[in-house]
């Protein structure tokens, strides 16, 4: 079955993104508030949880600080009375992502669904978007990321020369896989120059398939570009990518540096969560623009409190103007951000974001024959996630063969938890060359957090012979 899709309303929201890119700030705000006051009557109306918090509230004069900050764990205790639908249910949908042939299939016949790592500890989260939500998410993606060789998208505006690789997570329902997957069904004549390749799988068998398949497009996460790009200097990768593709972690200055020199070719990154697929898109100066005519985002500090323009705050709330069945709404994201106010060299009027994020770090071990082995940290929250069920976890590297692995959990969940993690991470990294790493294990153990405030989740250490 085809993902759910109205075409006639996707060329209308292409249209009014292309619109809104240039639009002077006041009518911007206009737009936002419109698109607010539809969301906060359509909660009212079809959200038993947003019926309470909204009762006695006029949608179209509350000022949103008014309004809770919720979080990710609070929703999904109480997700069937937070969704819009009384049809979807919690447990129909565990089920339907339990499933690996379903992804990027409709749920009952209409939805898009993906799910979220359990990143900040907890039950990762399901979210749940109709046709006009995947719409804006489409017209968000196609219309403002930047086209880094514009003769080639006149010659060939519908990409059918070029060959596309996405490597990531491709063994769950999540937003990166849902949506490369969506994209192959949707576009059968394309579907053929589109290629996975998991990044869970040894290094040897991701360079053996990229250099097979020889991109032209290379979508991943900061820390694999890197990886890649330095086995490309170490002329282990043979691949002449045109463009690379990056979001999902931070993209510093040094790594764009490093990819754009083994690759010569442009990077153009992105920012995005499972709760709003494209919140900023890359402009021709690098500088990211929030899609702020679809999403509102509040930079607070560690109270809640609104910091100021060119102040990093400490978390992000997320307003997702487009999802009307599942409502976010002062959903508390976890991430650091600064906000700023001024103008970009572009010309958008859309805000400009730094995204301060977690930073995880990629492992760099050393294996049976003393080789390095480097793993970046999506690999690792995947195989502890999808393989044994952890998400309160932080891992930390002592050592070229030592790691310790720390839960927040206590007693006899906390044993039982990391027995089958400590299991499943050593089988991974031996299938990855390293197979005596010793992984020392931690429950009840504080995280150690980074400088933003965040907990990182994967922290490395250099390894000499790496």
């Amino acid at each position: 079955m085809l993902p759910a899709i109205d075409p006639w309303f996707s060329a209308f929201v292409a249209a009014d993104v292309a619109w809104c890119t240039y639009l002077p700030t006041r009518r911007l705000a206009e737009v936002r508030a419109r698109r607010l006051a539809l969301l906060l009557r359509a909660s009212a109306q079809r959200s038993p949880l947003y019926r309470r918090i909204l009762r006695g509230r006029n949608p179209d004069t509350v000022r949103l600080e008014e309004l809770p900050i919720v979080s990710k764990a609070e929703l999904m205790h109480s997700f069937e009375r937070w969704v819009g639908d009384g049809e979807i249910r919690i447990r129909e949908l565990r089920e339907f992502t339990a499933e690996r042939d379903l992804i990027a299939e409709p749920f009952l016949g209409r939805y898009t669904v993906w799910e979220s790592s359990g990143s900040g500890g907890g039950e990762p989260g399901i979210y749940v978007q109709d046709a006009a939500a995947m719409a804006v998410y489409d017209a968000l993606e196609a219309v403002r990321r930047i086209a880094l060789r514009p003769g080639a998208r006149l010659i060939d505006p519908f990409w059918l020369s070029e060959r596309i690789v996405f490597l990531g997570a491709t063994s769950g329902h999540f937003a990166s896989a849902v949506s490369f997957e969506r994209i192959r069904r949707l576009n059968p004549q394309l579907a053929a120059r589109l290629r996975s390749v998991s990044i869970l799988q040894s290094l040897n068998k991701q360079i053996a398939e990229l250099d097979d398949f020889q991109p032209t497009v290379v979508a991943t996460y900061p820390s694999v570009a890197v990886l890649l790009a330095e086995e490309c200097d170490a002329g282990r990768l043979s691949i002449a990518p045109q463009e690379i593709w990056t979001g999902g972690e931070t993209l510093t200055v040094n790594m764009r540096a490093l990819i754009e020199k083994a690759f010569k070719c442009p990077v153009v990154n992105s920012y995005g969560a499972s709760e709003f697929l494209t919140l900023a898109s890359q402009c021709r100066y690098g500088a990211l623009h929030l899609n702020s005519d679809w999403a509102i985002v509040e930079s607070v500090d560690e109270d809640g409190r609104p910091v100021p323009s060119g102040t990093q705050g400490a978390s992000v709330l997320l307003t997702n103007l487009a999802n009307h069945v599942q409502p976010l709404i002062r959903y508390d994201l976890t991430d650091s951000v600064t906000l700023h106010s001024g103008s970009c060299a572009c010309g958008s009027s859309l805000p400009v974001i730094e995204i301060q994020g977690r930073g995880d770090d990629t492992l760099h071990l050393v294996g049976d024959s003393d080789q390095p082995v480097r793993v970046v940290p999506l690999a690792v929250a995947t195989v502890l996630e999808e393989e044994a069920g952890l998400f309160d976890f932080q891992v930390v590297q002592r050592g070229p063969r030592d790691v310790a692995l720390h839960t927040g959990l206590l007693g006899e969940a906390a044993a039982a938890a990391l027995t089958q993690a400590k299991a499943a991470l050593g089988a991974y990294l031996g299938r990855q060359g390293a197979q005596n790493v010793q992984i020392h294990c931690y429950g009840g153990a504080p995280a150690k957090l980074g400088t933003s405030g965040k907990m990182r989740r994967v922290l490395g250490m250099p390894c000499k012979n790496g």
